[in-house]
Order: structure tokens, then sequence, then C-alpha cells
């Protein structure tokens, strides 16, 4: 399972835009490298990432093997309302990660 920093300030005034700031520790693998044997690394990426706020979608996110190591995103969001900013993920191998963090709004 991925680890991941989730970086959102936890107050906000009403209308007021912040960045979200995510990384998601994981390796990263292409399915190209081999190992000292012979046999290929399989294919293990994050492939989706979706950010939510309470019930509503915020991002949606798919990757593939042109991704570096340790993705990193950053966005801009103006929450509506105070709420639980969550962020999931599911990579190659099934492997689901969630980090989450609340923002209330004043």
């Amino acid at each position: 399972m991925a680890i991941a920093r989730l970086q959102v300030p936890s107050t906000v005034r009403a209308g007021e835009a912040v960045e979200v700031r995510v990384l998601v520790q994981h390796p990263m693998e292409t399915g190209f490298r081999r190992e000292a044997d012979g046999r290929a690394v399989p294919m293990n990426v994050v492939h989706s990432l979706v950010c939510r706020l309470g019930a509503v979608e915020i991002l949606r996110a798919e990757f593939g093997t042109g991704v570096s190591a340790n993705p990193y995103l950053a966005f801009w969001i103006v929450p509506p309302a105070s709420g639980e900013l969550v962020v999931e993920w599911v990579d190659d191998a099934g492997a689901k990660g969630r980090v989450a963090a609340p923002i209330a709004v004043s």
C-alpha cells in the first residue's frame, strides 16, 4: 500500500481559493524493467486518483506509465462548505489508498 501526504489549510474564508497538494509515495513500475534473472517486473502504476470534498467530486485523474514514481499533484479549489477532503487512488495491483483532511469554511 502506498503512503500519501495531503497538504491543505484547515480553515479558509468563504469564497477563498486554496491550494491542495498531494504526494503519493508509490514506486510506479512501468513493466519495462527486468530482474537480474531476466524476468520482467510487472507493471504497477497508480492508474486512477479521485479527490472529493464531502460528496462532491473535485478532481479525477487517470495516469499511465509516463507518470514518475511518487506522483505529486497540486491544484486549487474554492470549497463551497466545510467538510472532509478525501483523496483515494487505485494501482494496477488492485491496492487502494486513501488520505483525508478536514476543511472548515468560515
